[in-house]
């Protein structure tokens, strides 16, 4: 795998500020430079200065930041991994992980980093061509679900895939604590065609379930370059279904011995993430999602080294929910409804079967993404560059049954919601700038303004929720949030081996427009808040030994509340969130030392990262047994403390030629140190593991390349032991709403018959290893791909 284990960031925020560094380095006197060319002679070097990334793009990461920044290109892509969606560029990457069920898995496939969790979404910034893919509107999937908007983003069209850790740049809010990923796409420089056609099946065996899945993708691009003039077009279709991600349950501590309700078979005995005997009764949320995707992108060169971008996505989603019941009666026919006796149990009254149990949800999603940039890279003292980009919802409804309407007469219509989006999205505006004062400095900084806006409401429909408009009101969220920085940075060349950066953030934030109606009669209006906050950032790298560098960072980050944490209390007819619209703003400060060497055909880093985050942001899960309910509350943690070290290897042609190998080990101690909420009683959470941070985790990669057309790769990833509740009492990891371990090994064997076709087989989880995050992963799952390029 292609890493760049950088001393600073692999590429720049602006697209003119590349080469800065080198120039800000100044130049060694002759016998240095030869006692330096003597060495290298002798010794590989491990540069301290920047990667020069040639051509023109718009990247979002920063320059002259030496802190640990991981690296995917589009041949990587295709050599290695079995990638059916963007997210799945960064799989292999180290202390990350995708929380993806299913191809095209659009509301749940959430970025976890070194310190923080797959239930943490706004705790990292993802960009496509400098536009925000993340959804600053809420946090994790509670009430609502805000993932990164990775379908804006097809595999085919990356150019590369850049990633940093940590908040040391002072060009990111706060939400940039855990990570930022920036999706560079491709623009070209002669006309260029590409298509592509793939398919995925995944076997599936779990309770009573025994199914198979499919999924079935397309794409086209083609783009050109004339004379100052540039364009590209990306088309991508995905028609899938995945496995069953939530099943209906009963405790048996719930069941009473006595009553005369219906006796059932075909329930699955098993036991909660707590350890609770319970039954499972069937299986929900097994989707079939159909995905429309149609990127133009438009490019214009000014005289004087100045470029025009502009940018419009369009992305469509149309995904179907589904349920069925593993239960029979004594004819053998399906029971989806009412009392039932189960094992000589009784469940009556709030026990008894309903909608609720089996939904059925039927969801019409079209988002629409634009951007707009400016841009000057003379390379001289100055240079700027503007953007401006918006995320819009344009339509987003989803239409569910209600605990009243049960199946199988739910699939024709009846009672139900309908829970619309229209009018949420965000816009971002940076104005940018540069200055090279002398061969010492490279001062960076700029301004920036984003505004976020919730518009949500459930409405009850009495008819047919399949095809009725909205009827009563049942609850509405809304709200806006907007932050407003100015933030600079100085790259400063101390001596030939030293380099040091100086950064600061200053932000005000507010909240205002917010309102939650709890129902139709029941309302309250919030007043507006606003903060204003510093976050100092400093950076520092030695040339050790030429071929070793040294480097230390440390950040403030400040990860303000989103509207959904403060306004967005919703429920439906099984989930209820709960806000709170007094939450305090996430305060962490991290730092990270790295040494990083190259000996001979190796590359190793190893990196301790620390990290204290007060008044930690979390929703919490909860299932309520009585109400049959998951609840989720969102609430501060007091203090969550995280140790850890980083290690990885790579080498390219080792023992021979063609071999490549790249592997990574994380350790991280992260404990809530103090708390006082609780989950169940106080004191329960402190000295307790923060959710879904795993003590280890790893990821390996060998890639052999047998001639210019055969290339094989066996992949491995591992996560160690890990909890979801802050208390920890999911001691149970193996199950529904447990999160498990896991170690798994994907294969992939690619052919380039010639210049224009070329194919792929893969196998993802080819040990079939069955593990859990919430809800099931995929099991052992089968792909093809063919490709043309012209």
């Amino acid at each position: 795998m292609n890493k760049t284990l950088l001393v600073a960031a692999l590429a720049t925020a602006y697209p003119f500020a590349s080469a800065a560094w080198a120039q800000s380095s100044p130049a060694p006197s002759p016998g240095a430079a030869a006692a330096e060319a003597s060495q290298a002679e002798a010794a590989p070097v491990k540069s301290l200065g920047m990667v020069v990334v040639q051509g023109s793009r718009l990247s979002t990461l920063p320059a002259n930041i030496p802190t640990t920044t991981e690296s995917v290109s589009a041949a990587d892509i295709e050599r290695l991994i079995n990638a059916t969606d963007s997210e799945d560029a960064l799989k292999y990457l180290p202390s990350l992980l995708v929380r993806k069920r299913y191809v095209g898995d659009y509301n749940h496939a959430i970025l976890s980093s070194r310190a923080s969790g797959t239930g943490n979404s706004a705790r990292s910034a993802v960009y496509a061509d400098g536009i925000l893919l993340s959804n600053f509107l809420g946090n994790g999937v509670g009430g609502l679900s805000f993932p990164p908007r990775w379908g804006l983003v097809t595999p085919e069209e990356i150019e590369r895939v850049e990633v940093m850790y940590g908040p040391f740049s002072a060009a990111y809010p706060g939400n940039a604590v855990g990570a930022v990923v920036d999706f560079v796409t491709r623009m070209p420089r002669r006309f260029e065609a590409h298509v592509k056609t793939s398919y995925v099946l995944q076997p599936f065996e779990l309770y009573n379930s025994d199914e198979r899945h499919h999924a079935r993708q397309s794409s086209a691009s083609v783009g050109s370059r004339w004379g100052d003039w540039s364009w590209w077009i990306n088309l991508n279709h995905t028609d899938s279904t995945g496995q069953p991600l939530t099943f209906p349950t009963r405790l048996k501590s719930a069941g009473v011995a006595s009553g005369n309700a219906q006796a059932v078979t075909g329930a699955v005995a098993d036991a909660n993430n707590a350890g609770q005997p319970w039954s499972v009764l069937g299986a929900g949320t097994q989707y079939r999602t159909v995905q429309d995707h149609v990127k133009l992108k438009l490019a214009y060169e000014l005289p004087g080294r100045v470029r025009l971008s502009y940018l419009v996505g369009a992305w469509r989603n149309d995904a179907d929910g589904n349920a069925k019941s593993y239960l029979k009666d004594a004819q053998g026919n399906t029971v989806y409804s009412g009392p039932v006796s189960l094992g000589g149990l009784q469940y009556t009254g709030k026990q008894a079967l309903s909608g609720a149990d089996f939904p059925v949800t039927r969801e019409d999603l079209l988002h629409v993404m634009q951007g707009f940039s400016a841009l000057s890279q003379s390379g001289g003292a100055w240079d700027w560059a503007l953007s401006l980009s918006q995320y819009d919802y344009r339509k987003d409804q989803k239409r569910q049954n209600a605990a009243s309407n049960a199946l199988p007469g739910a699939l024709q219509g009846g009672a139900g919601t309908l829970a619309e989006g229209q009018g949420t999205g965000w816009t971002t505006l940076t104005l940018r700038g540069i200055w090279r004062p002398n061969a010492q400095h490279v001062l960076e900084f700029g301004a920036q303004q984003d505004r976020y806006r919730l518009r949500y409401q459930s409405s009850n429909i009495s008819g047919n929720y399949l095809l009725d408009p909205a009827g009563t009101l049942a609850s509405r969220v809304q709200g806006n949030t907007a932050l407003r920085s100015l933030y600079a940075q100085d790259a400063w060349a101390l001596a030939p081996r030293w380099k040091a950066v100086l950064g600061l953030r200053a932000e005000h934030w507010q909240a205002s427009a917010g309102r939650t109606d709890f129902s139709a009669t029941s309302a309250q209006d919030h007043p507006s808040r606003s903060l204003s906050a510093l976050s100092p950032k400093a950076a520092l790298s030695w040339q050790w030994r030429p071929e070793t560098v040294l480097k230390a960072s440390i950040g403030r980050a400040l990860r303000m509340p989103t509207v959904s944490e403060l306004y967005g209390a919703t429920a439906s007819t099984n989930s209820r969130y709960i806000n709170d619209p007094q939450l305090k703003p996430e305060q962490s400060w991290t730092g990270e030392l790295s040494a990083e060497s190259h000996f001979g055909l190796w590359s190793t880093r190893l990196t301790a990262f620390a990290e204290d985050t007060r008044d930690a942001l979390y929703a919490q899960t909860v299932f309520d047994a009585a109400a049959n309910l998951n609840i989720s509350r969102v609430q501060n943690v007091d203090h969550i403390a995280t140790r850890g070290l980083e290690a990885t290897l790579s080498s390219a042609d080792w023992l021979l030629k063609g071999l490549d190998l790249a592997a990574s080990l994380t350790y991280a101690d992260s404990k809530i140190r103090r708390n006082a909420g609780f989950v169940t009683t106080p004191g329960d959470t402190v000295g307790r593991w923060q959710p879904n941070i795993p003590r280890w985790r790893a990821t390996a990669v060998a890639s052999y390349r047998f001639d210019a057309q055969w290339t094989a790769t066996l992949a491995g990833r591992y996560s160690g032991r890990q909890y979801r509740t802050l208390n920890n009492a999911d001691i149970n990891g193996h199950t529904y709403m447990g999160v498990s371990p896991y170690a798994t090994l994907d294969a992939r064997l690619h052919y380039r018959f010639n210049r224009q076709w070329s194919a792929a087989l893969g196998v993802d989880n080819l040990n079939n290893d069955k593990y859990w995050n919430f809800h099931p992963y995929p099991q052992r799952s089968y792909s093809a791909e063919l490709k043309f390029d012209l």
